[in-house]
This record gives structure tokens, C-alpha cells and sequence, in this order.
């Protein structure tokens, strides 16, 4: 029987932290309409920390033989978010944003492994991206007319990959790198355990939101 696809072995591995990650709390409540703009803003203010260490790490390692093929740079986020921001908190959102410690942990992480370990960046860096791609669409639907945000305006922008015209495709071909990924067995178990605490990691960003907007009965 031929091994399986190491796409295959890292869905599989994580798939009980990402269903956790998923089915949290503050993503429930957040999603079900339980929780207004502001904790959705916050939320998006999370994430723009997470994607600026993924993408200043991914200027590192365009040239690194094991990440630098995921390197994409129409998957690049930040500017989305930007703009999502500027749009649900003002001009001077910047200067007002503040990671909650779980989000200063795992935006640590990530730098980290973007500096000293390649592989461990691309396990954080397919957690983040392939998400995105497939749930965090439905995420935008919701978003678009929970709090009356334009169809793929300012406000989701960070759902909307303009520069990737087939998803599906994509994904596809994503997988293959991850199938292809220039490192041996011992070190691609590494990455499993790097996608695990990705997803973990992920899930204590929702437990911080999750305190700071408790649903109102």
C-alpha cells in the first residue's frame, strides 16, 4: 500500500485541535450573531498581529529551500487587514492595537520558527493560509450580514484573495508542496507536532477573546 500524502498525514493528525479551534466559544457566540461588531473588530485586530510575523518572517525565507516554495505572495494578508481595520475602528487604530496575551504568544511562535526553523514555519504558515481559504469564507458570509459589511468590501477584505482566481486549484497545489516538503520522516513528524501547537496556539487566542466578550445572557 503506498504511504499516504503528507498533506493527508497533517489533516489527520490535527484534525481534533482544528475541530476544538473551530467550535470555541467566542467563534460560536461570535458567529451565531451572540456578539456585536466591536468583538468582531477586536477579533480582526488579533489576527493582524498573527499575520504580520507570518509575513515579516516569510521576507527571510523566499529563498530557503524547504519554505521557500509557500511563499506565495498573492496568499500575503496583511494589507487586507489593514484596510478591514481603518474601516471597523478609525484611522487611528494603530496606534490603539494591543495583542491579548495568547495572540503575543503565538505571533512569538511564529517568529520564532520563521528565524531558527523553516519547517516549523511552513507548519503554521498552511494552519493560517489553507484556513482561510476554506472556512474563513464562511466566516466572511456571516460577517457580511451579521453587521451589514459590504460584499467583499472594507470590513472582510481579509477573506477575499483577488489574486487567486480557482481556490480549489490552489489548495490543490498547495497540498502537493506540502506532500513534496524537502525534509526527512523524523523532521516531518516535527512539523505534525508544529501544526498541533498551531492549532492550539490559535485556540488560546479565542479563550482570551472569549473573556473579553462573554455572550450577555
Amino acid at each position: 500500500m503506498p504511504a499516504q500524502p503528507f498533506s493527508a498525514v497533517i489533516r489527520d493528525a490535527s484534525r481534533q485541535q482544528h475541530t476544538e479551534a473551530e467550535n470555541s466559544s467566542f467563534m460560536a457566540d461570535l458567529l451565531g450573531g451572540g456578539l456585536g461588531v466591536a468583538a468582531y473588530a477586536r477579533y480582526t485586530e488579533q489576527l493582524w498581529f498573527v499575520y504580520r510575523a507570518l509575513e515579516e518572517g516569510a521576507a527571510g525565507l523566499a529563498g530557503d529551500p524547504v519554505a521557500g516554495p509557500f511563499i506565495r505572495p498573492e496568499l500575503f494578508r496583511l494589507a487586507a487587514l489593514e484596510r478591514d481595520l481603518g474601516h471597523l475602528l478609525g484611522g487611528d487604530w494603530q496606534e490603539r492595537a494591543s495583542p491579548l496575551p495568547a495572540t503575543a504568544r503565538y505571533a512569538a511562535r511564529i517568529a520564532e520558527t520563521a528565524a531558527e526553523w523553516p519547517a516549523g514555519y511552513v507548519a503554521h504558515h498552511y494552519t493560517r493560509y489553507l484556513g482561510d481559504l476554506s472556512g474563513g469564507q464562511v466566516i466572511r458570509g456571516i460577517a457580511e450580514k451579521t453587521w451589514d459589511l459590504t460584499h467583499k468590501g472594507d470590513g472582510v477584505r481579509f477573506y477575499v484573495f483577488e489574486d487567486i482566481a480557482n481556490p480549489a486549484a490552489f489548495k490543490r497545489d498547495y497540498r502537493l508542496l506540502l506532500d513534496g516538503l524537502a525534509v526527512d520522516d523524523l523532521e516531518r513528524q516535527r512539523v505534525v507536532e508544529e501544526c498541533r501547537n498551531a492549532f492550539a496556539l490559535n485556540s488560546a487566542v479565542f479563550t482570551d477573546l472569549g473573556e473579553a466578550f462573554p455572550r450577555s445572557a
